[in-house]
């Protein structure tokens, strides 16, 4: 078989219903198949998935995971796909029909190991007016990407898993994305894919940005608020914070190579550079809100949601190195 589309969902069955839809309209060269892992939902996802199997144009699996988690639900589709090509996606998209073809084109053009592409927005809301329409840090939050008409192999620039194609092989050199980092129900917890990447780079496994790749993600109402990327800042410092923990990525830019915990100095678990830097932008956020330049004013007060996460995990990290001294586990640097 040459695809494999994995698909991880929690109790989002109409989302779904939707977006197997439009993967039915699918047409690419070669044999394909989806696997719709259900992470425990408590709605009737399976049921649309089972409805969606009797007329889809592939097989379309149903896989129950336990294990509470994106990466535990993606290894699960990952390690029953057939595929030689492993496609990533989400259960809120829409797709093009040469979607997929698009993907292996990619792979042979630049002779790599994996490919992300664009993902473009279909709007739940008006945009507001402190969100760009075209790229920047805040399509993060709301998981779109663009970074241009031009290919670019990642590296500080990492691609999203909601459209991302992998030779099989990737994940034999690789390993599988990691069980305890990313999404977990009822958190904001990411970076899955960042760490996935970075080990893969150490590994000698080459991935590039392909922007003829597209699928569109619907963006609800829900996250076009204020306080829904306060929130996704403010765990993507817990995300950051955790890798420090445990591997010495830099909080900052977790591709440069991994620090020496011991080396850094920290007050309350936090390396001190931080606290300079968030000086820095309170009193950016400041300026920028005196001037009225409330886009300015937002990005640095964004900043701060961000170091409040970090500061809330490492908080609690340095707080159990007290009560039983040890030292954080260790990668070799990359």
């Amino acid at each position: 078989m040459k695809f494999s589309i994995v698909i991880a969902t929690y109790n989002r069955a109409a989302d779904l219903r939707d977006t197997l839809a439009s993967l039915a309209g699918l047409r690419p060269a070669g044999d394909w198949e989806v696997i719709v892992v259900d992470n425990n939902s408590p709605d009737n996802t399976r049921e649309v998935v089972e409805t969606a199997a009797a007329s889809f144009p592939a097989p379309l699996r149903y896989v129950f995971e336990r294990e509470q988690g994106r990466s535990p639900a993606l290894n699960a589709g990952i390690r029953l796909a057939q595929g030689d090509v492993i496609v990533t996606t989400d259960d809120d998209v829409r797709v093009e029909p040469d979607w997929l073809d698009r993907a292996a084109e990619g792979l042979e053009r630049l002779q790599c190991d994996y490919v992300g592409g664009r993902v473009m927005p279909i709007w739940g809301a008006p945009r507001p007016a402190w969100l760009s329409n075209r790229g920047g840090q805040h399509w993060a939050v709301i998981a779109l990407l663009d970074y241009g008409p031009e290919p670019i192999a990642f590296g500080s620039n990492v691609p999203l898993g909601v459209n991302m194609a992998f030779r099989r092989d990737a994940f034999t050199r690789a390993g599988l994305f990691d069980p305890h980092t990313g999404r977990k129900a009822g958190t904001l917890l990411g970076q899955e894919v960042r760490e996935w990447a970075i080990r893969a780079g150490a590994a000698g496994v080459r991935g590039f940005y392909v922007p003829q790749m597209v699928v569109q993600h619907i963006i609800p109402a829900s996250r076009l608020k204020k306080r829904y990327f306060r929130r996704w800042f403010y765990w993507r410092g817990i995300s950051r914070a955790q890798l420090y923990e445990r591997w010495g990525f830099d909080m900052q830019a977790p591709e440069q190579p991994a620090l020496d915990p011991s080396q850094v100095r920290h007050i309350a678990g936090v390396p001190r550079y931080l606290y300079r830097k968030a000086l820095r932008n309170v009193a950016r956020w400041a300026a920028a809100s005196l001037r009225r330049d409330t886009v300015a004013a937002f990005e640095h007060e964004l900043w701060f949601w961000f170091f409040a996460g970090i500061v809330a995990e490492r908080w609690k990290d340095w707080r159990a190195h007290r009560a039983v001294p040890s030292g954080p586990q260790r990668r070799p640097a990359l």
